[in-house]
């Protein structure tokens, strides 16, 4: 199983970038998809995380300016982020809960990380 993401970048204050994340693999179903983000310095911490029914929760510093949201025809997850803040500035990580095909349970799997940098 490998989660792969893309779409971070350089971008200016008030701007706008959309994260993607592919699931593939040996993967049997997909329980819950998110993004994390880690900040020099810092923990990584929650950013926002959806269900495969669709609900969703954020981190209350990214409500009401980040959209979570999947497609699970393509075992994707992507993460639309407006009103872009300097403090956003992290590496991104995408995160799914799954059970693969030759696991006995569910597990959580990660994906490499993608720079968002937010500049002033």
């Amino acid at each position: 199983v490998q989660l792969q993401a893309s779409g971070g970048g350089l971008v200016q204050a008030g701007g706008s970038l959309r994260l993607s994340c592919e699931a593939s693999g040996s993967i049997f179903s997909i329980y819950v998809m998110g993004w994390y983000r880690q900040a020099p310095g810092k923990q990584r911490e929650l950013v926002a995380r959806i269900t495969s029914g669709g609900s969703t929760n954020y981190a209350n510093s990214v409500k009401g300016r980040f959209t979570i949201s999947r497609d699970n025809a393509k075992n994707t997850v992507y993460l639309q982020m407006n009103s872009l803040k300097p403090e956003d500035t992290a590496v991104y990580y995408c995160n799914a809960e799954l059970l693969s095909v030759y696991a006995a349970r569910r597990r959580e799997y990660w994906g490499q990380g993608t720079q968002v940098t937010v500049s002033s």
